[in-house]
């Protein structure tokens, strides 16, 4: 039942990826601005998985995981009932907040999973995010290409009413709680710095790179961030324990999260518009919105075979000698798909080699 939260977190993520190249025209924006539809929900995310872990610790993981797959419905059926770019982006936003479920579900394993099972348990929930962004590919864009597009965010909100029923159902809570009191300052100062770092790279090609505005919330991140750093040195129950953070072992694995998680969204999000260019341009393939999402489904599919067989791996080799292998797969994938763009059935060779690392 985690494992479905997780789904259907990544399901909400991936949900508007068919029809990118449509949103400034369905929002009636230019296409800068409708970048926030997805940029808004990406950031929510960022700054809702520390604050929803640590929430989790003080007050009860089952009980934080039922309130962001709440948050999310409540979020799902904003965006279900607009078509304008403000409103939108508030939904989308709340939406973002279901990402953490996924850190709350993997602590409730931890917690209630006995040792010999947790290794299997866990590789299946991080696993989620790629099966149930692949599985939402094909399933949106026949949505899409048949109904109304905000049918996408009536079905997004049905399966969060699902979750949160089987969640309450079948989950036990945790008894474990953590000491302490929560960091509000330290998530005020996280949001204002994840913001003002996020806002100049996304419309930094829009503002020019070199502009005053971009600089300026560039170095006001810097600041920001540092003072945030400082202060979290200094609080006795941090939102973010920085000292464990800057460890190198949690560091390098932290980073190697950050290039994986790159990696998924890059397939995610070229292949799809890759496919559905028409062919006139000299690169696109010209499928429609259906073969496109059939086309990268096979990244979650593979994800979701094979996390058993890396768990069997860590166990017997260690879980760095399986992050290895998993990396160079990924290259592999990436390095051959550099040659392999020249027709539909191609993309599917580098989503299946891809969602295997």
């Amino acid at each position: 039942m985690l494992a479905f939260a997780g789904i259907v977190v990544a399901v909400m993520q991936t949900l508007l990826v068919p029809v990118i190249k449509d949103l400034p025209q369905l929002l009636a924006t230019d296409p800068g601005n409708a970048t926030w539809v997805l940029t808004s929900t990406l950031l929510s995310g960022a700054v809702a998985t520390p604050i929803m872990g640590r929430l989790g610790d003080l007050f009860g993981k089952r009980r934080m995981l039922v309130g962001s797959l709440a948050v999310m419905v409540v979020g799902a059926l904003i965006s279900a009932f607009t078509s304008a770019l403000l409103p939108m982006i508030v939904g989308r936003t709340l939406q973002g907040f279901a990402m953490g479920a996924i850190p709350l579900g993997i602590g409730l394993m931890r917690d209630m999973l006995p040792r010999e099972r947790l290794g299997s348990a866990m590789a299946l929930m991080s696993s989620s995010i790629g099966v149930g962004g692949g599985l939402a590919l094909p399933a949106a864009a026949l949505v899409a290409q048949h109904t109304d597009w905000h049918a996408l965010f009536y079905g997004a909100a049905g399966l969060g009413v699902l979750a949160i029923a089987l969640v309450l159902l079948v989950v036990p809570e945790s008894p474990l709680r953590a000491p302490g009191s929560f960091d509000l300052p330290g998530a005020l100062g996280l949001s204002a710095g994840l913001v003002l770092l996020l806002l100049p790279i996304t419309k930094g090609s829009d503002w020019g790179w070199s502009s005053g505005t971009t600089l300026g919330l560039f170095a006001a991140a810097v600041v920001v961030l540092l003072l945030w750093g400082l202060m979290e040195l200094k609080v006795a129950a941090p939102l973010v324990d920085l000292r464990t953070t800057a460890r190198r072992e949690v560091l390098l694995t932290n980073l190697a999260s950050i290039m994986v998680g790159v990696s998924f969204y890059v397939v995610s999000l070229v292949l799809p518009q890759l496919l559905q260019l028409p062919s006139e341009t000299g690169y696109g393939l010209g499928q429609s919105m259906v073969v496109a999402g059939l086309c990268v489904a096979p990244l979650g599919l593979t994800m979701m075979f094979t996390a058993p067989v890396y768990a069997r791996l860590s166990a017997k080799y260690g879980p760095k000698v399986t992050l290895i292998l998993g990396l160079l797969v990924i290259a592999l994938g990436y390095g051959g798909g550099l040659g392999l763009m020249d027709a539909a059935w191609q993309t599917l060779v580098t989503s299946i080699v891809l969602g295997a690392g």
